[in-house]
C-alpha cells in the first residue's frame, strides 16, 4: 500500500488557513494512514513537489484576493499529482454569501490556471478582526467532514 505522500501547502494571515490545514493533515493520517508534510509557503515558497503524491493548497483571502504567494504557488505544474484545493474567507462562513465565495474564489480562480484540475476545492469560514468588530465564521466540523471525503477520493 501507498504511503500516500502528501504535502499541504497553504499561506495565512490570521491563523485560520493554517488551522485548517492541520485539521485536514490529521484527518488524513489518522483515518488512511497517509504521510503528510505541511509547509507554510510565506516561509517556504518553493517545496520540492517530486516527492509527493497529492498536494494541497491553501489560501486565505483578504479584500477579495488570494494571498500572494498562494496565487504564485499556483503555477506549478504539478505533473501527474493529485490537487485539492481550500480557502479560508469571512464570506465562505456566511451561508447567504458561501456561494459567491465559491465563484470568486475558487471557480473564478481555478479558470485562471487552466492546467489545475483539482479533485476537491471547498471554501471555509474565516476569522475577521478589524475596526468593525470581530467575526469568527470557522466551523472545524465542516473541514474534518471534507477532509475525510478528500482522503477517499485519494485512496
Amino acid at each position: 500500500m501507498s504511503n500516500h505522500k502528501t504535502l499541504i501547502a497553504y499561506v495565512t494571515k490570521s491563523g485560520v488557513t493554517e488551522e485548517n490545514a492541520t485539521i485536514i493533515s490529521n484527518v488524513l493520517q489518522e483515518n488512511y494512514g497517509f504521510e503528510v508534510d505541511l509547509v507554510n509557503l510565506k516561509t517556504s515558497p518553493k517545496p520540492d513537489l517530486t516527492q509527493y503524491e497529492n498536494i494541497i493548497i491553501g489560501s486565505g483571502v483578504r479584500m477579495g484576493m488570494w494571498y500572494g504567494k498562494a496565487k504564485k504557488f499556483l503555477k506549478n505544474k504539478f505533473k501527474n499529482k493529485n490537487i485539492a484545493i481550500f480557502l479560508s474567507s469571512g464570506t465562505a462562513g456566511d451561508p447567504e454569501t458561501y456561494g459567491e465565495a465559491i465563484t470568486k474564489y475558487i471557480n473564478n480562480k481555478l479558470a485562471k490556471f487552466p492546467h489545475l484540475k483539482p479533485i476537491a476545492s471547498e471554501a471555509f469560514g474565516g476569522r475577521y478582526s478589524g475596526r468593525f468588530g470581530d467575526a469568527d465564521y470557522t466551523d472545524p466540523e465542516k473541514v474534518k467532514e471534507w477532509a475525510i471525503n478528500l482522503g477517499k477520493k485519494l485512496c
